[in-house]
């Protein structure tokens, strides 16, 4: 049996191209997606990010639903100390209820930005600490089961939206065991403790009214085209756009600093970029062949029952035919098992 295979759409800018445009590619990736047998899409919300358009995470996944029809969507995640549960189980719940049955809801720890963005957010920096409870009081909205005396989520009440909890390290794996909710790890940009944690997290669940047994997803990159030479090359621009946007996030260059492919080349073997090397750790290349092969060896090793595949190509039609080579290539496995 193949493992199940699932998409996160960044909804990158690609260079020279617009918010629009990275909108109108989310759709095509979607309805690509749900044509090849694809499990579901999830979409990240990030802030202050010029090459990431996810950030009104609840609005993207709104308008892709309205362009498909079967497949699952979903936030991977939205980042809870960012918001009140209440409004998180209004969006979710207004979501399930026009597309019932097709919405996920991924929730992450972090506030996905920088800290000035966090204080424009009019976000407490202490936020993060109240996850849990914010989960419990989300889960509950949900149910239609209140933790709040008084305050019912409309829409949102009764939906029971699905929950996952996403994490990059071992709080996140301990959370979802304890509340014996499914458990999605962040290997495909933060892999160094995904082993551990998913060792943790299969050891502690306990059983729970949405999950009776343990259920794991973990990301990985893939790039898979016609032409393993050409997938490498794409890998390269992958790495340099990455690092570029790092460097001008962080303030280290002026936004306005433009650098050679050499240079760049040169940053990536440097501390400075090693971050981008990181990131790539878990990376499927070369034909779809290749990529399924790699995708398979890693749920194995890594001990998933689901794989969220990241396409990082820059280029939109590069990026669907990795969605459509990568599917063509796990069917073909699945029909000889």
């Amino acid at each position: 049996m193949t493992v199940p295979l699932s998409i996160l759409d960044l909804a990158p800018v690609a260079p020279g191209e617009t918010v629009r445009d990275s909108f109108a590619a989310s759709v095509l990736l979607a309805q690509q997606a749900e044509a090849s047998g694809y499990r579901r899409v999830w979409y990240a919300e990030h802030h202050n990010m010029a090459s990431i358009a996810s950030s009104a995470t609840a609005v993207l996944i709104a308008h892709v639903a309205s362009q498909t029809s079967t497949i699952r969507l979903g936030a991977g995640g939205v980042m809870l100390p960012n918001h009140a549960p209440l409004t998180i189980a209004e969006q979710f719940g207004t979501l399930e209820t026009l597309h019932p049955g097709r919405i996920d809801l991924g929730l992450g720890r972090a506030p996905g930005s920088d800290q000035a963005t966090f204080r424009a957010l009019r976000r407490d920096p202490a936020s993060s600490e109240h996850f849990p409870d914010d989960v419990l009081e989300l889960q509950a909205f949900l149910a239609g089961q209140s933790r709040v005396p008084g305050v019912s989520a409309t829409p949102g009440a009764g939906t029971r939206v699905p929950l996952y909890i996403l994490g990059s390290s071992l709080f996140g794996a301990r959370l979802a065991a304890a509340l014996g909710l499914p458990f999605a790890f962040a290997s495909h940009f933060a892999p160094d403790a995904l082993h551990q944690a998913v060792a943790i997290y299969r050891r502690e669940f306990t059983p729970s009214e949405q999950l009776e047994r343990p259920h794991v997803i973990a990301g990985v990159n893939a790039i898979a085209t016609d032409d393993r030479d050409d997938a490498a090359a794409q890998l390269a621009r992958v790495k340099r756009a990455r690092l570029l946007m790092l460097l001008r996030q962080s303030g280290r260059i002026p936004l306005d600093r433009q650098f050679g492919d050499d240079e760049l080349d040169y940053l990536l073997t440097t501390p400075a970029g090693s971050q981008v090397q990181s990131m790539a750790t878990y990376t499927g290349l070369g034909t779809g062949a290749e990529v399924s092969d790699y995708i398979e060896d890693f749920a194995r090793t890594a001990d998933v029952d689901e794989v969220i595949v990241a396409h990082s190509s820059l280029e939109t039609a590069a990026r669907l035919r990795s969605v459509e080579l990568l599917a063509d290539a796990h069917a073909r496995v699945a029909a000889r098992l």
